[in-house]
């Protein structure tokens, strides 16, 4: 155990929590208990890992923000007490630049953040509508109920991501099948692995087309960049890979999750479906992404040189988790956190990280949400789940937290 300044450690590694904790909540939208007890009783404490590593579980807001705001404390995964989400025959591997440190990872970074401005997502703000309109369109031209997550949540990033990176839309059910693999937790090593490649050979191959004869798209401008010698074939397929999953999984979920917890909270869909104010929208999206936030095998790093965090002393060498779930329900930065509330003022969440490593993609993220959740209960206001809450299947064996299904009807 590494010494400490101030708070209790427990007495032997058998006494640590095993971590990913189980969900097990009373509300499907809410941390585990067990995360919530650690919060209020044990904010920076051990916890055991499947390979028996044991780093520590960091749960408060303010340790968090300081942690992922600190040059010492490193993203690659090759750093010592690195804990690693997976088997090492499941190739989980460096994926691009987010498990870098700088100056590479702002290197390579770099080389991808122009589409992601602000104002070049918001040029694309008219296609994303028409592309919401289009799939409610097509709903509503068929006899209920239908499947939000195929028919809506799914189409909509995969659309997107497609258009911006150059990827033939119709493969979309390829990358789609084999990117659930990649983030489904009861995948075997090898399955992992095989899909990953299955993906990683394509984009690879579609990069080799754009060498050959480039186009107006994200994929020829990383293509670019190999051409210049910056990085090689294999760098710019991982960068492709990265921006592939991350630009439609997380997004589709959140549509689907979203929606489920407004119809489960009424009272708030109404003021959302009721309101007109493009600046009332984008704060229920920074709501919602506080209280659903998604990923929930928390930011790993490791430690490169003694931090004092939170009253204790983690060392050199040691990893950290940041769970980032229960960071957006720490009650001293939100208070009543528990509760879905569509006016409060959630900006500053951590649903898209913080520091250098804060995620790439958050303005499309942001982007497509409102135009989502400021249409779809306004064209569909009579939108209702079509089976019971408890016959809707979570995803608790994904990396990634959603829905499989969601039944609606009107």
């Amino acid at each position: 155990m590494a010494d400490t300044l101030a708070g209790p450690v427990p007495e032997s590694p058998d006494s640590l929590p095993e971590f990913p904790m189980p969900r097990q909540a009373r509300c499907p939208f809410d941390p585990p208990p067990a995360l919530k007890d650690l919060q209020e009783k044990a904010p920076l404490t051990k916890v055991r890992l499947w390979d028996g590593s044991e780093p520590w579980l960091v749960t408060k807001y303010a340790d968090q923000r300081a942690l992922l705001g600190d040059p010492r404390v490193s993203a690659d995964t090759d750093s010592p007490g690195y804990p690693t989400k997976a088997s090492p025959e499941g190739g989980e591997g460096k994926l691009s630049f987010i498990m870098m440190d700088d100056p590479e990872h702002a290197r390579l970074r770099r080389m991808v953040t122009a589409p992601f401005a602000i104002k070049r997502v918001e040029a694309l703000r008219p296609a994303v509508q028409k592309i919401v309109d289009d799939l409610i369109d097509a709903m509503l031209g068929r006899p209920g109920p239908v499947d939000l997550v195929e028919e809506f949540a799914l189409p909509i990033p995969s659309l997107v991501i497609c258009e911006l990176l150059g990827v033939p839309y119709d493969d979309h059910a390829f990358f789609q099948d084999n990117t659930k693999t990649m983030v489904h937790r009861d995948a075997t090593p090898e399955q992992r692995g095989r899909a990953s490649r299955e993906v990683a050979g394509y984009l690879a191959t579609l990069i080799g087309k754009r060498l050959a004869e480039p186009r107006d798209d994200l994929l020829s401008g990383i293509a670019g960049r190999v051409t210049a010698g910056e990085i090689d074939h294999r760098q710019a397929t991982e960068m492709a890979l990265l921006l592939l999953i991350a630009g439609h999984e997380t997004t589709a979920n959140m549509i689907a999750l979203g929606t489920l917890a407004l119809l489960q909270n009424p009272d708030q869909l109404a003021l959302l479906r009721e309101s007109d104010d493009p600046k009332f929208v984008a704060g229920a999206v920074e709501e919602l992404l506080r209280y659903l936030h998604i990923t929930h095998l928390g930011r790993r790093r490791a430690v490169t040189e003694d931090i004092e965090i939170g009253g204790r002393l983690v060392r050199a060498g040691e990893g950290v988790i940041m769970a980032n779930e229960i960071a957006n329900r720490d009650p001293e930065v939100f208070p009543d956190p528990d509760r879905l509330d569509l006016t409060r003022d959630a900006r500053r969440h951590v649903a898209f990280g913080f520091g250098v490593h804060q995620c790439l993609g958050q303005p499309l993220a942001r982007m497509e949400l409102q135009v989502v959740y400021g249409t779809l209960y306004k064209r569909i206001p009579t939108l209702e789940l079509a089976c019971a809450l408890e016959d809707v299947r979570f995803k608790n064996d994904a990396f990634i937290y959603g829905v499989h299904e969601l039944p609606v009807s009107w």
